[in-house]
C-alpha cells in the first residue's frame, strides 16, 4: 500500500509530504486518521505545519487547511504553487550549475516507482504513467515521458528536461510547474523543456 502522506517531525515545523499521485479523497481520509494522534503531541505547542509534495488546486488547499485547523489550530504553510500561482511558493532558490554528476538508469520506470538523485539523471527507457523521477539538475528520458518529472528540484532554474516522446500531464523545473492539456497540446516528440522568462517552454 502506497504512503499517501508521510509525516516528519522537525524542530522548526512538522512536514506533511503528500504523494504526487494521491487523490483528494485519499488525502482527506488519511489526514482525519493521522491528526488526532498528532494533536496529542502538541499539547500547548504551536509548531507550524508545512505541507509539500503534490501540487494542489485552490479548493483542495482550502479543504485540507480547514480539516487540519478543525483539529489543530496552528499556522499552516503550503510549499507549492497554488494552482500555478507561483507568487505564493515559499521556496525561491536560484542555482546555476555548469557541471553536475549524472546517474544513468537502464530500464523503464513502472507505475509507483520513484527515482530521486542529486545531479542529473539519464533514463535509458520510459517513465511510465504513475512513476516519478526527480533530480537536482537535468532529466533526460531517451524513451517516452508519461509520468512526473521534476528537474532542478533544489531550485536550479537552469535545469532542463529532454524526452524522446513527451506524453505527460505535468512537468516541473525548480519551482515552476506546467500543466499539459492533452486536448490542446500535441504529442511532443524529441521534446526539450526549459524555463524562459519564468515560464516552462516546450520545444
Amino acid at each position: 500500500m502506497k504512503n499517501i502522506i508521510s509525516v516528519q517531525l522537525k524542530k522548526e515545523n512538522i512536514v506533511f509530504k503528500i504523494s504526487y499521485d494521491a487523490k483528494q479523497e485519499e488525502i482527506v481520509k488519511i489526514l482525519k486518521k493521522k491528526l488526532p494522534a498528532l494533536k496529542k503531541l502538541y499539547q500547548d505547542a504551536q509548531t507550524p505545519i508545512l505541507i509539500t509534495g503534490k501540487v494542489l488546486k485552490n479548493k483542495e488547499i482550502e479543504e485540507i487547511q480547514k480539516i487540519i485547523q478543525e483539529t489543530i489550530n496552528v499556522p499552516i504553510e503550503f510549499d507549492m504553487p497554488k494552482a500555478l500561482g507561483l507568487a505564493n511558493i515559499t521556496r525561491t532558490f536560484e542555482k546555476e550549475t555548469l557541471f553536475s554528476e549524472t546517474t544513468f538508469h537502464r530500464g523503464s520506470l513502472r507505475s509507483g516507482q520513484k527515482l530521486e538523485k542529486e545531479g542529473s539523471i539519464v533514463i535509458i527507457g520510459d517513465v511510465n504513467s504513475g512513476a516519478e523521477v526527480m533530480a537536482s539538475d537535468n532529466i533526460v528520458v531517451l524513451g517516452a515521458l508519461r509520468g512526473l518529472a521534476h528537474a532542478g528540484a533544489q531550485g536550479n532554474t537552469q535545469a532542463i528536461i529532454a524526452a524522446g516522446t513527451l506524453n505527460t500531464a505535468q512537468i516541473r523545473i525548480a519551482n515552476v510547474v506546467k500543466e499539459i492539456n492533452r486536448e490542446e497540446e500535441p504529442l511532443h516528440k524529441q521534446a526539450y523543456i526549459s524555463i524562459i522568462d519564468n515560464e516552462i517552454q516546450i520545444q
